[in-house]
């Protein structure tokens, strides 16, 4: 019995008794949908035994807007994908040119009005390659994974701008205080740090710094006290 269950199963991989015929996508955007199902078009056909997630994830990997997936084999003929959009946290900015990067640091869509959009801001050189569907280089990427952590848990004052380099993540909130970072490393730690002090001593209202580099020894300065 066991060998004729095992026969029946590789029987069935190579027939059309589970062909794919229908695909259902859920969850994100209707364009991202349509584009999930598109990207898998080719799976139509295939028995649903030979769908896997390696394939499934070589197809959307090229579909701007989706972070991450699941699927369901529905037999006899139904393959479902349920999709988890990407998220934009940053405006880009390149000259007059603007675009949405998702927490992920990938290049969601351009964005052709962007002072309408209350999203941090991130300023680039021209020089910087910028592609749609594409992940930034890592070093402008860490302004999206630094304020990533903010959506749902801001910052006092909310976050105006991101920048990078040599000096590491700087946040400039709304009214002028900037919250230094340092590296990406322990960056949800020194955010929940930050935040503390900014809600306890209402800084975020006061021009200055707040530098939580080195968790453990962070330092406030503004324009009429210094503290550490």
């Amino acid at each position: 019995m066991l060998l004729a269950a095992c026969g029946a199963y590789f029987a069935a991989r190579d027939t059309s008794l589970f062909a794919v015929q229908t695909i259902e996508v859920r969850g994100a955007t209707p364009q991202v949908r349509a584009a999930v199902e598109a990207a898998l078009a080719p799976n139509r056909g295939r028995s649903l035994l030979r769908v896997g997630d390696d394939g499934l994830e070589q197809e959307l990997a090229r579909v701007t807007g989706v972070r991450s997936f699941t699927f369901d084999r529905s037999f006899p003929h139904t393959l479902r994908v349920v999709v988890r959009a990407e998220r934009a946290v940053l405006v880009l900015r390149r000259g007059d040119k603007a675009y949405l990067v998702s927490s992920s640091g990938r290049v969601l869509r351009p964005l052709a009005q962007p002072r309408l959009s209350h999203l941090p801001r991130l300023w680039a050189t021209k020089q910087l390659s910028v592609t749609v569907g594409e992940t930034l280089p890592a070093a402008t990427a860490v302004g999206a994974y630094a304020v990533a952590p903010l959506e749902g848990a801001p910052l006092p004052g909310g976050v105006r701008t991101v920048a990078t380099g040599s000096d590491g993540l700087t946040l400039t909130l709304g009214d002028g205080l900037q919250v230094r970072l340092g590296d990406i490393g322990d960056l949800r730690l020194k955010l929940a740090i930050a935040r503390r002090i900014l809600e306890t001593t209402g800084a975020a209202r006061a021009g200055g710094y707040l530098d939580v580099s080195v968790p453990e020894r962070p330092v406030l300065e503004t324009n009429s006290q210094v503290a550490g």
